[in-house]
This record gives C-alpha cells, structure tokens and sequence, in this order.
C-alpha cells in the first residue's frame, strides 16, 4: 500500500522562534484559512462560513458610495499595528474589513510589506461562533493600542447588531452601544448601514 503524498497546505511549516512582521510577511499565504501574529506567534483562524462573507461583502458594498474621497474600503489583508519596534516579535491581524487611507496600497506596492495602523480609520470584525471573545476583548484592546481611530463590530446572531467603539485622548474606546435595524455614524464620515441587509 503507497502512502498519499503530504498535501502541502495540510501542514504548515513555522519557524522555530518568534516572528517578525518582515518575518511574518514572509511566510506568503497559508492554507487551510488565514493567520494572524500576536507578540510574535503566528495564530491560525478557519475559513468563514458563507453567511460571514456574504455580510462582508454587503457591508463594503453599502458603506463604498459614502466613503469621502480620501479613504477607500478593502476586505480580508493583514495589517501590521506596529506595537513595537520592527525588530521584536510583531502583531499582525487580518481584519474582515478596513477603511484605510487614500494611497496606502499603492505604499504597499511599490515599498512591500502590510498596511499600517497609521494608515487605518477604521477596522472591522464580523463575530464568528470562536471569535466573539477575541473580537470584543483582545482586538479591542490591540486596535486601540495601535491607535486606529474606531472599531466596528457585527454580529450575525440575529437581530444582526454592530457596535462601535471610538478612540479617545487616552488612548481607550468608549461608545459600544448595540445597534440593530440601521446603524449610523458621523464619524469619521456620515454613513447609515441597513443591518438586515447583511444577513
């Protein structure tokens, strides 16, 4: 009896040592899923479910024709929080969906690398059935020590809700009242979500 072959996405293969972001970045795509980087270890999430993507990408299509000329909407990247310096074990995490900066991909294509914090106005997550305490926990804590000005996040379980969290001067998100049927904001841009629509 001959063995299959190892399919190579079955395993992935990491260093022996915690990553960089270079480091991290280097590792290219993996399969099965995606991976995030938290102080250097590299994370390992499942594929969606349909309904996950099928809201994501409902989503970005409601809120791009209300987004100001300046940002533009992108689904599923990495984005590197540049927590600590580019030679210790980086945090990277690859949101659902992020309003970022004008120019920020092109940066990416001609100088490499992720999308930066900096370059973020807004970040969002879609709760998964494993993901809703890192959703509303840890991401919350890392996002708004990398100082991304709000964070969104929409819950599927219907009524479909979103809550948003705004910075503020100490460098800690406040607001985070559910919202369900139709969530509207003015910063950092007007903007009014039909939830239902997302299911």
């Amino acid at each position: 009896m001959t063995a299959l072959p190892e399919s190579p996405w079955l395993v992935l293969r990491l260093p022996d040592h915690l990553l960089t972001i270079d480091e991290y970045a280097a590792l290219g795509e993996t399969e099965p899923g995606y991976t995030e980087l938290v102080e250097g270890r590299v994370l390992m999430s499942p594929s969606p479910v349909p309904d996950h993507n099928y809201a994501s990408f409902e989503l970005a299509a409601q809120l791009k024709p209300q987004l100001p000329g300046s940002a533009e909407i992108i689904q599923d990247v990495d984005v590197n929080l540049e927590l600590v310096a580019p030679a210790m074990p980086g945090f990277s995490r690859r949101p659902d969906l992020m309003i970022i900066r004008k120019g920020a991909r092109k940066r990416v294509r001609e100088e490499g690398g992720m999308i930066k914090a900096a370059e973020v106005l807004v970040v969002m997550e879609i709760v998964s059935p494993g993901s809703k305490r890192t959703d509303y926990l840890n991401k919350r804590e890392e996002y708004a020590d990398a100082r991304i000005p709000h964070y969104w996040i929409l819950d599927l379980i219907e009524p479909v809700s979103m809550v948003a969290y705004d910075l503020t001067g100490k460098g800690r998100y406040e607001g985070g009242s559910k919202v369900t049927d139709t969530f509207t904001t003015t910063d950092p841009f007007p903007a009014t979500v039909n939830l239902a629509e997302l299911l």
